[in-house]
């Protein structure tokens, strides 16, 4: 049985499972949780931190406070060189 010639851009009115290819469970997945960032609290947290602004407000404050008193400034790939007594 021959295909029927069908230009690229045009739909057709009807699709069979075989027109679709082979189905992969989970194709997409590692994809996914590379682009997203969920991250779930404990439940016993979530009167603390109803909300996505309040954990992000405590998140800063505590990054603020971890920035001042290491007096590291920004993310760095590289691990802090040890200083050698001269």
């Amino acid at each position: 049985m021959k295909k029927a010639d069908i230009k690229d851009n045009e739909m057709r009115t009807e699709y069979t499972r075989a027109d679709l290819g082979p189905l992969v469970r989970g194709k997409y997945a590692v994809r996914y949780a590379k682009a997203t960032n969920i991250v779930v609290i404990d439940p016993a947290l979530t009167k603390a931190f109803p909300n996505n602004a309040a954990v992000n407000d405590a998140l800063r404050s505590l990054l603020a406070v971890a920035t001042a008193a290491t007096g590291i400034t920004g993310r760095s790939s590289r691990t802090p060189r040890k200083r050698v007594a001269a």
